[in-house]
């Protein structure tokens, strides 16, 4: 306990980040392999919730010619798949997790109720919510500032592709400057697509920091709760 930094926190996954290099759908192996390291982090004694995106299976914008509306739903719909496979995946080790949605499906996930979210997180249950904030037009990042704020995270770890945050793409601009920390207005005022504008805004204004880091290596959900020096803190 005594080499914990963090609590209880919120982890954020992209729906990508577990498709692994199928790059669409859930890859079990990187699902796994995720999974194996929120294991090691709940018996340390940390506290998790997830937010999951849907992007491996549907993007909202790749609706162009559909109603914005109907897109958004659809992407709901796909969080909704990747928190089951999450909860298979940890339950399959033996931690002990539960769904929660946005948007009501009673007969395969909870409703999300803060209080009731709050009460497993103290009983060591992993929490999964899923279909982002349950309306179009906001994202899972924005999702993930809202329940991190609602449960009292200590932190939200954004697992990204990228290892940190950069005045520019790295993989475009070799001059790319790597931050090690930042604020989250320089974050807005320099546009660099951390997040969303709405939910960096949010976390700016709830006081809560931000952790990015690189999920293609999941050693860092470790590191991260350690505190050790990895990816970039926002705050």
């Amino acid at each position: 306990m005594a080499e914990l930094k963090y609590k209880r926190v919120l982890l954020k996954l992209s729906g990508e980040a577990l498709a692994g290099d199928q790059k669409t759908g859930v890859n079990v192996e990187t699902v796994g392999k995720i999974c194996d390291k929120i294991k090691e982090i709940v018996e340390m004694g940390v506290e998790v919730a997830i937010v999951v995106g849907g992007g491996n299976f549907w993007r909202g914008r790749n609706g162009h010619q559909m109603e914005r509306t109907t897109a958004d739903y659809m992407g709901m719909l796909a969080t909704a798949m990747n928190g089951l496979a999450l909860q298979d995946a940890l339950e399959a080790r033996g931690i002990y997790s539960r769904v929660q949605t946005a948007i009501e499906m009673r007969e395969i996930a909870e409703p999300f109720i803060q209080r009731k979210a709050m009460k497993h997180l103290s009983k060591g249950r992993v929490v999964i919510f899923a279909c982002g904030t349950g309306h179009p037009y906001f994202t899972t990042d924005t999702a993930a500032v809202l329940r991190a704020t609602e449960i009292n995270a200590d932190i939200i770890l954004l697992g990204k592709a990228i290892d940190a945050v950069y005045s520019a793409d790295p993989k475009l601009d070799q001059t790319a400057k790597r931050y090690e920390e930042i604020s989250y207005m320089e974050v807005l005022e320099k546009d660099l697509k951390v997040m969303d504008s709405t939910a960096t805004a949010m976390c700016r204004d709830n006081h809560m920091p931000l952790l990015v880091f690189g999920i293609a290596d999941p050693e860092n959900i470790v590191r991260a709760v350690k505190g050790e020096k990895i990816g970039t803190i926002v705050k």
